[in-house]
C-alpha cells in the first residue's frame, strides 16, 4: 500500500482587515496512524514462524501477506485485506490485534488474528477484539502469538 497522502486546504478569509480578500493555504501531509516501532522489522514468533512486517505488508512466510489499510494505535490493533493468492481466505479482510510485553524475554510482543476472513474492512475491525487482559486465552480461545526480533 502506498503512504497516504492527504491534502488539507484551508480557506482563510481576511474578514478583520475588512479586504474581503480570500486567500489560500495549500499543505500535503502524510497522514499516518503507523507502525510501532517495536513491531517493524524480522520476526520469528513461538512456533518458529517467519514475518516481515512493515507500514503497509504484513508478511508471514513463505506466502501469506496481509496488505495493511489502518493502524489503529491507541487500540493497538490493524485492519488488513487478505492477499488475493493466500491459500485461504484470500482476498478477504483481517483484523489484527496486538500488544507488548513486559518481562517475557526474548519474546517483546505478540499478536491475535483475531478476524481472518470478514468480507469488508468494516466488519473485520467492529465483529470482535481479544482480550489483552487474558493473553494465555484471549485471542478467542487461544494464547496471543509471541514474538522476537530475529
Amino acid at each position: 500500500m502506498n503512504k497516504l497522502i492527504i491534502s488539507l486546504l484551508f480557506i482563510c478569509f481576511a474578514s478583520l482587515n475588512g479586504t474581503g480578500t480570500a486567500f489560500i493555504i495549500y499543505r500535503s501531509i502524510t497522514a499516518k496512524d503507523s507502525i510501532p516501532a517495536f513491531m517493524q522489522g524480522n520476526f520469528i514468533d513461538d512456533y518458529s514462524i517467519r514475518y516481515n512486517i512493515t507500514d503497509s505488508l504484513w508478511t508471514q512466510k513463505p506466502g501469506i501477506k496481509y496488505h495493511i489499510i489502518k493502524w489503529n494505535v491507541k487500540e493497538k490493533y490493524l485492519i488488513a485485506k487478505n492477499d488475493d493468492k493466500n491459500p485461504s481466505e484470500a482476498g478477504l479482510y483481517s483484523r489484527i490485534d496486538y500488544m507488548p510485553f513486559s518481562n517475557m524475554q526474548p519474546f517483546t510482543w505478540g499478536f491475535c488474528l483475531t478476524v481472518y476472513n470478514a468480507k469488508t474492512d468494516s466488519i473485520a475491525e467492529f465483529s470482535t477484539k481479544a482480550d489483552r487482559e487474558n493473553p494465555k486465552k484471549g485471542c478467542v480461545g487461544f494464547p496471543f502469538s509471541r514474538m522476537k526480533r530475529m
